[in-house]
């Protein structure tokens, strides 16, 4: 097989190994992230919660008012009725009287049912800062595992550089463009092999005659379809990183 070949056939690997280390970086980052949004998800239900609360504080006090003020007018009812001539206006005030009795009523029970609201969005609120206090304690230990594996995966990652570094000035400078080129467009996938006479980037059918050239390996070939670099699979081998 030529050099040429051989030598980008060894760069995509190392150039895949090092696509694999950013990959397990951006996963391990991910990990810090998805708590953060986690606990962050968390504060915002807990501030709605507080605007629940008052809300439902401010409806409180509403009702209380307006329960003193039926109380107020029942009073002054109650004493017009000592004052009142006929039993036409008797019985309006009568009716007042119920009415707001009525109202009272309604207003303890709504008030009732109010205060268990704000009983129950408090204990909400205090089981999500619970759970906030505790993943902020493992987000901070996480964080901080996360920064060894790193550092470890960093440290893998330049002795694979250095190779790479070695490997680069072997190369052609303008089949190293063109190396860099197809594996920006190809997803990272610049050499691939032929199995059969079929390209394994595109599985598009290479020419019989291009085929036979690529089989020989003496110069660089690329496929007519995806013009990704080929080379020469056989059919009882298994391809090379790429």
């Amino acid at each position: 097989m030529n050099q040429e070949i051989s030598k980008l056939i060894d760069l995509q690997g190392i150039d895949s190994e090092l696509d694999g280390f950013d990959q397990e970086i951006k996963a391990k980052e991910q990990e810090i992230v998805a708590r953060e949004q986690s606990i962050a998800d968390k504060e915002t239900k807990i501030s709605l919660l507080k605007v629940q609360t008052e809300e439902l504080a401010q409806s409180q006090r509403d009702l209380k008012a307006e329960l003193e003020d039926a109380l107020a007018r029942i009073k002054d009812r109650q004493n017009k009725m000592m004052q009142v001539q006929t039993s036409r206006e008797h019985q309006a005030l009568l009716k007042e009287i119920e009415e707001n009795k009525k109202l009272i009523k309604a207003n303890e029970e709504r008030t009732l049912q109010i205060m268990e609201q704000i009983e129950e969005a408090e204990k909400n609120a205090l089981e999500l800062a619970n759970l906030c206090s505790g993943e902020k304690t493992l987000l901070v230990e996480e964080a901080e595992n996360v920064k060894k594996a790193v550092s470890k995966i960093l440290a893998r990652k330049k002795s694979v550089l250095d190779q790479r570094m070695v490997l680069i000035p072997e190369l052609n400078p303008g089949t190293l463009k063109r190396y860099d080129m197809l594996r920006q467009k190809r997803n990272g996938s610049a050499v691939v092999p032929t199995k059969n006479g079929i390209c394994q980037g595109c599985f598009m059918t290479i020419p019989p005659q291009q085929d036979n050239e690529i089989r020989r390996g003496e110069k660089l070939n690329f496929c007519p379809t995806c013009q990704r670099i080929l080379f020469f699979l056989a059919e009882d081998a298994e391809p090379a990183d790429a």
